[in-house]
Formats: C-alpha cells, sequence, structure tokens
C-alpha cells in the first residue's frame, strides 16, 4: 500500500468519512486554481483531486500543479479524463475504468495506453485503481466516456456495478452524477452500495449543500467530493467538510451501537 493509500485509509478511520476537493484547471486561471487549492488546506478538505473531462493538457497539468505544490501541502490527485491528463508533479492517480460506458476504449483500452505512459515515463505516480460508474445526469463525463448512465430509478443495475467491483477487489468506487448535477446520488442508493462493497466508496456530483454532504457520507460514503462548489460558492466549503466528518462520525456511532 503507498503513501497516499494509506494517508486516506488514515484520515478515513480518523473522520469516519472526509472531503476532497475537485479541482478542474479548464475552468479557471492558474492563480484562481492555486487559490482555490490554498482554500481547500484551510478549509481541511483532505486532498486535492485534479482533472476534468476536456481542454486538459499534459503542460497545462505541469504547469498549475507545479504552482500548485508550492503552496500547499495535501495530497494531489490526478482525475484523469483521457491519457493526456497526466503529470509527474502530482502524489498519484486515479487509474480509472468507466464500468458503464458503451465504449471499450473508456473501459479498457485507454488504460492499455495509460499503463505503458505510467510505466515508462510517470514511475513516481502512486496508482490507485478505481472503478467509476456514472449515474443520474451524468453530466458532461457521462457523455464524453459514452455511458449508459445509471438512473436513480434503477438501483438494481447500480448495485451490480458495485458487485463487480467487489468481485475483482478494485479498492475504490466512485459513484458519479456528473459536474453540477441537478440531482445527487440520493443517500439510499449510497446505503445499498455500501452493504454490498467492502472498499472505499467515494460519491460526487451535484453537491451543494450540507445537508445533502451529511446525508451522503451518513448513508456510507468514505469519501464526498465536491468540485462545482468550490467554484461557485467556495464560502461554503469548510461548512460542507464540517458536515462530511460529522456524517461519518454519525454513521459510525450508529454502526457501534
Amino acid at each position: 500500500m503507498g503513501k497516499v493509500r494509506e494517508y486516506i485509509a488514515s484520515e478515513v478511520e480518523q473522520r469516519g468519512s472526509i472531503h476532497v476537493t475537485l479541482l478542474d484547471p479548464d475552468k479557471v486561471d492558474i492563480d484562481t486554481f492555486v487559490r482555490l487549492g490554498r482554500l481547500a488546506e484551510e478549509s481541511r478538505s483532505s486532498a486535492i483531486m485534479v482533472g476534468g473531462s476536456l481542454g486538459v493538457t499534459e503542460s497545462l497539468l505541469d504547469e498549475y500543479i507545479r504552482e500548485l505544490k508550492r503552496v500547499v501541502s495535501l495530497p494531489v490527485i490526478l482525475f484523469p479524463g483521457s491519457v493526456a491528463g497526466l503529470s509527474k508533479h502530482a502524489d498519484a492517480v486515479w487509474f480509472l475504468t468507466v464500468l458503464n460506458s458503451s465504449n471499450p476504449y473508456y473501459i479498457v483500452d485507454a488504460q492499455v495506453q495509460a499503463s505503458i505512459l505510467i510505466y515508462r515515463r510517470y514511475s513516481n505516480l502512486e496508482v490507485l485503481p478505481l472503478a467509476y460508474i456514472i449515474v443520474g445526469d451524468g453530466g458532461t463525463v457521462g457523455l464524453v466516456s459514452q455511458a449508459r448512465v445509471l438512473p436513480y430509478d434503477k438501483p438494481e443495475l447500480i448495485l451490480g456495478y458495485i458487485l463487480l467491483a467487489r468481485y475483482l477487489e478494485i479498492p475504490f468506487v466512485y459513484l458519479e452524477a456528473g459536474s453540477g448535477a441537478r440531482s445527487p446520488v440520493p443517500p439510499e442508493i449510497v446505503s445499498a452500495c455500501r452493504s454490498a462493497y467492502n472498499g472505499f466508496m467515494i460519491v460526487g456530483g451535484g453537491i451543494r449543500d450540507e445537508d445533502t454532504a451529511y446525508s451522503i457520507a451518513r448513508a456510507g460514503a468514505d469519501i464526498v467530493v465536491t468540485g462545482t462548489l468550490i467554484e461557485r460558492n467556495p464560502d461554503k466549503l469548510s461548512k460542507i467538510v464540517r458536515a462530511v466528518w460529522s456524517g461519518g462520525h454519525d454513521r459510525r456511532k450508529t454502526r457501534n451501537l
């Protein structure tokens, strides 16, 4: 187990649930990117994910992450939308497969290309295997990755993909509603997935307030991700982080009764 994975496990063990901030270099200039990264650390977010579905290149990532690492000590985890989303300046990479894509490229072909690149050029990156499951609205990432987006009213389908991740022993699974989604993943779906999966569960997309963050953590998310929120309502971030901690704490307390 690498340092970043050990760190995540330690943070989840301590808090019950943790918050991670997603920053998209394609959406903000470099000064804003660094300022938001500093805010994420000040707000007690546990890590920073960097990536986006469109417009992200290696040279852009290198420049942005180098500047970010000058002022932030949090782990920086790449969240690549393509094989161009790699940088030697990050600490780790979510090595993701879009399990419900209809295009084999996003399930395995891009991953083969990325494997060679990581082995030859980015061996410093810690690889964090991730099953990526796009649900609800799906947003831009659902369109780009040609996903067969799983609707909330078909929870048995979502559960099937969760079980696939379990049986393949993928240590992280990400339920993604899409950036700026109209509706976040419902707590009852998070809870059902939690009961069937024994790895780290990540939930993101459409989380705009403390009550939603709390309910998703309380239902079983180990990691709650917000991205659009810090761009539009940065003052809310510290409240969201505390709500995630509270949800994880209450879930653990109930489980131990």
